[in-house]
């Protein structure tokens, strides 16, 4: 598991928004709604909020600077 800084990465960022799994959902409609990640993925959920706990991102950081 990671601590501290997560390494930004802009091929990654790009790959999540185009990826053709996520076309496939968003246009079926079989979106969940927000909080039920645990419903469809309960191991996945459990990593994610540890790691998202452990982490924090470089561009968060700089919108809380200002802010």
């Amino acid at each position: 598991m990671k601590f501290g800084f997560r390494t930004p990465s802009l091929k990654k960022r790009i790959a999540a928004r185009t990826s053709l799994k996520r076309q496939v959902v968003h246009r079926l409609g079989v979106k969940m709604p927000r909080g039920y990640g645990w419903l469809r993925s309960p191991k996945k959920a459990v990593y994610n909020k540890v790691y998202n706990r452990t982490t924090f991102d470089i561009f968060s950081l700089i919108k809380k600077l200002f802010k």
